[in-house]
């Protein structure tokens, strides 16, 4: 899993009737885009995550 920030990082619910988790990369701590990354979640909270199997990163889309 690689990263920048500006990106945003989708944490699938665990469970039946759960929400995705949607928050932006506000900062990549590993090397080379590689987690851990600090996040802030649409609700305002804000973590540090080594994301697992449940959770994807998407790039933003140029519009050029």
């Amino acid at each position: 899993m690689r990263a920048t920030e500006g990106d945003q990082l989708v944490q699938h619910g665990r469970i039946v009737g759960q929400h995705d988790k949607v928050g932006e990369i506000t900062q990549v701590l590993g090397e080379n885009g590689t987690p851990p990354y600090r996040v802030r979640f649409t609700d305002g909270h804000e973590a540090v995550m080594s994301p697992g199997p449940d959770c994807v990163v998407k790039h933003p889309v140029d519009d050029h």
